[in-house]
């Protein structure tokens, strides 16, 4: 895809958007009618609408025919969502009484522009919005051992919070093992604006992992402290806007990435993943017991694979029961807390298939017995309150 001309009006370069991302000069009233249309436009990484933005740069009206023209800004040359904001924007302005059609031309903004964008998204943001303070839950999802579905109790989670209205943001921090992608059924990758990462949205969840950077299949050969790097930039060079939660997929174990997680989320939460299976459990409770080296707290505990029931009524206990409560009471011993049993995620053949098919079996069969309880778990951790008590507010008393 090759850059075509910016379209904006010649002004001085500048690093506010208002001087380098004016809005357009409107002068009729279906081009004000227009506007306003467009404001229900929201840019698909950012979630804020386009007039916002800056990246509306022209609407112009051909009187004789009230067709519209409409000049958008994308960030970079190559943006993924081309498509996409060209449809939303013809759709906004299907039936606008007096346009007898629309047409989108694309321009790119430049460099200044960019840095204006830029500038505007993170101005009063620390580098690390989910440090101390953070009014967004953070959940990091945790297991003892790989297999137990981790990650697919994390893509349920967080899409059945995304449908609840949630802002909702999902790190794939398993560098070596990465699967959301596949679980979340996409292949975007994050766009670039300078040093910033706007992270592709699926299912309504902003998403991002090291597998959206590298070509399809390629291992990951890194060692600690590229480990820790990269969790680093996806929780500070990510823009995330204004989430309420965040949820975080770790590695199986309690190596680098675990205790990176915990440094750099310091408000992080942990759910601990397991199956019935005891030895999974024994296995599980050693992630959870870390939180006490970290001062994490332990929001509770998710059973994946649990007893399904056959068509005639016989309950089938594959990998065992009771697992996810030994973890649950072992905690609640060994950390001196409570930590509860949140649900228990039957075996169900349609929340593989729908994992497969990239689609999450809380949206694609809610009915079902495992799409039932993963939104069950889902509603317990979305009502949970975020406390404000010891944090500080930005208010300074006046004399």
């Amino acid at each position: 895809m090759t850059d075509t001309p910016d379209h904006s009006p010649d002004r001085t370069p500048d690093h506010t958007l208002d001087e380098t991302l004016p809005p357009p000069e409107l002068t009729t009233d279906l081009e004000r009618a227009a506007w306003e249309r467009l404001g229900t436009v929201l840019d698909p990484e950012i979630r804020r609408p386009v007039t916002e933005l800056g990246m509306v740069a022209s609407i112009t009206e051909d009187p004789a025919s009230g067709h519209l023209t409409i000049g958008v800004r994308l960030t970079i040359a190559g943006c993924p969502m081309r498509d996409t904001i060209t449809d939303d924007v013809t759709r906004a302005l299907e039936g606008l009484p007096g346009c007898s059609g629309a047409e989108v031309v694309m321009a790119v903004m430049t460099a200044e522009q960019r840095a204006a964008l830029k500038g505007m998204l993170t101005e009063g943001r620390p580098a690390n919005q989910f440090g101390e303070g953070t009014l967004a839950r953070v959940y990091a999802v945790a297991s003892g051992k790989g297999g137990v579905g981790k990650s697919t109790v994390t893509a349920n989670l967080a899409a059945a919070l995304a449908e609840r209205g949630l802002a909702v943001g999902l790190i794939d921090a398993d560098i070596h093992g990465f699967s959301i992608p596949g679980l979340l059924g996409t292949a975007a990758r994050p766009t670039r604006v300078d040093e910033m990462i706007l992270p592709p949205v699926a299912h309504g969840v902003k998403v991002v992992s090291i597998g959206m950077f590298l070509d399809a299949d390629r291992p990951v050969a890194w060692r600690g402290p590229m480990l820790h790097r990269a969790l680093e930039q996806f929780v500070t060079d990510v823009y995330w806007g204004d989430l309420d939660v965040l949820l975080v997929d770790l590695p199986p174990g309690t190596g680098d990435i675990a205790i990176s997680a915990a440094q750099l989320l310091p408000t992080s939460e942990l759910l601990i993943v397991t199956t019935p299976q005891q030895a999974a459990a024994q296995v599980a409770a050693r992630a959870g017991e870390l939180s006490g080296q970290t001062g994490q707290q332990v929001a509770g505990v998710v059973e994946n694979m649990a007893a399904m029931t056959l068509p005639d009524g016989t309950v089938l206990d594959l990998f065992g029961s009771g697992g996810g409560q030994i973890v649950a009471d072992r905690l609640t011993e060994r950390l001196d807390s409570t930590v509860p049993l949140l649900g228990s995620v039957p075996l169900d053949q349609e929340l593989r298939q729908d994992g497969d098919g990239g689609t999450p079996v809380v949206l694609e069969h809610p009915g079902s017995a495992a799409g039932t309880e993963l939104r069950r778990i889902a509603e317990s951790l979305a009502v949970r309150p975020r406390g404000l008590s010891g944090l500080k507010l930005p208010v300074t008393p006046r004399d």
